[in-house]
C-alpha cells in the first residue's frame, strides 16, 4: 500500500537534514512517496493594495512573485534531485508550491487533505527563549492544530532507525501505534521498543497532602495504570503482528519518571538504553516544544484512559485520525 508523506521544506538549515531522514527512511518503508512543498515568500497586502491605482507597480510586483516561485521550484528541483538520487523512484516524488496566504503553518494544513497524505514532515528550526515570548514555532503550530494527520519532527541528523514509541494507554496513544504500524508494514528489520513512563501522583498534582494521604493515591494511580498497561500492550502487540512484525523485532519497557514525564521520555529515546532510538511517538496532543508533559494531560483518570479497551472486542478499522506529534530524534 502507498504511504503518502508531504514533506514541507524552506531554506533553513533544517530542511537538509529532513531531506536527509526522508532518504534513510525510503529504504525501510515500503511504497513510500513524497510530495516535496514549499510557501513561496508573500508580498505584502499594503503593496498590493497600493498597486492597484499603477499598472507599473502591479506590473513590479509580478516579477516580484514570478522570482519567488523561480526560486521555490529551484528549491524544489534540487530537494527531488537528491531524493532520486539515493533511491526514490522519479515517479514517487512530486513537487508542490505556492505563495504565502494565510501563514507557513496554515498553509501547510490546508494543502494536507488536498492529497490524503499519511504524514507531515518538517524540520525543527529552534526559535530562541526571546522568540518563544512573542510568537511560536511553524512546528508548534504544526503539532498542535493539525486535525487529522500526524506531524512528524525532525530534530537534527537523525541517523537511527530503531523506533520507540512512548505509549500511556489512552486512545490517542493506540492511533499512534497503529499510524506507525501501518508505516512500518511489511518491514522485516526495523526495531522497535514500547516505552512506557509509570505516572506519579505528583503528576496529577503539585500539592503536597503528606506521605499517608500521598501514598494511597499513589498505590491506586499505579493499580489502574498497571491493569490499563496489562490491556493496552497487548493491543499494541497485535496491531504490530498484522502489520507483519514479528516478535523479536518489538519489545517493552517501563520506566519511574526523572524530573517530569516528558524529559524521561526524551532521555529515553536519546540514549535508548541499549541503543538509540529514532522516534519518540506521543499519543498525546500537548507539545514536547513547550516543554509539556505529553503524558499527563491524557491520563487524568485510568478509567477514562482505558475508554478504548471497553469495547475491544469490536472490529476497529484503521484510525486516519491525528495520533500526536512524532518527534524524530
Amino acid at each position: 500500500m502507498q504511504k503518502q508523506i508531504l514533506l514541507a521544506v524552506d531554506h533553513s538549515t533544517a530542511s537538509p537534514h529532513t531531506i536527509a531522514y526522508a532518504c534513510r527512511i525510503s529504504g525501510f518503508i515500503q511504497g513510500m512517496s513524497v510530495t516535496l512543498f514549499h510557501v513561496q515568500p508573500p508580498i505584502s497586502q499594503f503593496l498590493l493594495d497600493e498597486a492597484k491605482g499603477s499598472s507599473r507597480a502591479q506590473a513590479e510586483l509580478n516579477k516580484v512573485a514570478a522570482r519567488n516561485a523561480e526560486t521555490s521550484r529551484g528549491l524544489l528541483a534540487n530537494y527531488q534531485e537528491i531524493l532520486i538520487r539515493t533511491g526514490l523512484a522519479e515517479p514517487a516524488v512530486e513537487l508542490a508550491t505556492q505563495p504565502r496566504r494565510q501563514g507557513l503553518a496554515k498553509d501547510i494544513l490546508d494543502y494536507a487533505p488536498s492529497g490524503l497524505f499519511d504524514a507531515i514532515l518538517v524540520g525543527h528550526r529552534g526559535i530562541s527563549t526571546v522568540q518563544q515570548m512573542f510568537m511560536s514555532s511553524v512546528s508548534a503550530h504544526l503539532i498542535e492544530n493539525s486535525p487529522f494527520t500526524p506531524v512528524w519532527l525532525v530534530d537534527g541528523d537523525v541517523r537511527s532507525t530503531r523506533v520507540m514509541p512512548a505509549v500511556d494507554g489512552s486512545e490517542s496513544a493506540l492511533r499512534a501505534v497503529d499510524h506507525m504500524a501501518f508505516m512500518l508494514s511489511g518491514n522485516a528489520a526495523v526495531r522497535v521498543c514500547f516505552f512506557h513512563v509509570a505516572p506519579r501522583f505528583t503528576d496529577f498534582c503539585e500539592i503536597d497532602f503528606g506521605a499517608e494521604a500521598g501514598g494511597g493515591l499513589e498505590a491506586l494511580i499505579g493499580q489502574g495504570d498497571q491493569r490499563c498497561m496489562d490491556d493496552f500492550f497487548p493491543a499494541a502487540l497485535a496491531k504490530l503482528r498484522e502489520a507483519g512484525l514479528r516478535g523479536e523485532q518489538i519489545e517493552t519497557r517501563t520506566a519511574t519518571a526523572l524530573a517530569s514525564v516528558g524529559e524521561t521520555i526524551l532521555t529515553a529515546a536519546r540514549e535508548g538504553a541499549s541503543a538509540p532510538s529514532s522516534w519518540a511517538v506521543a499519543g498525546s496532543t500537548s507539545l514536547f516544544s513547550e516543554g509539556r508533559c505529553p503524558i499527563p494531560s491524557a491520563i487524568s483518570s485510568p478509567m477514562r484512559r482505558c475508554g478504548w479497551c471497553r469495547n475491544k472486542g469490536a472490529e476497529k478499522p484503521r484510525l486516519r485520525a491525528r495520533p500526536g506529534v512524532v518527534r524524530l530524534l
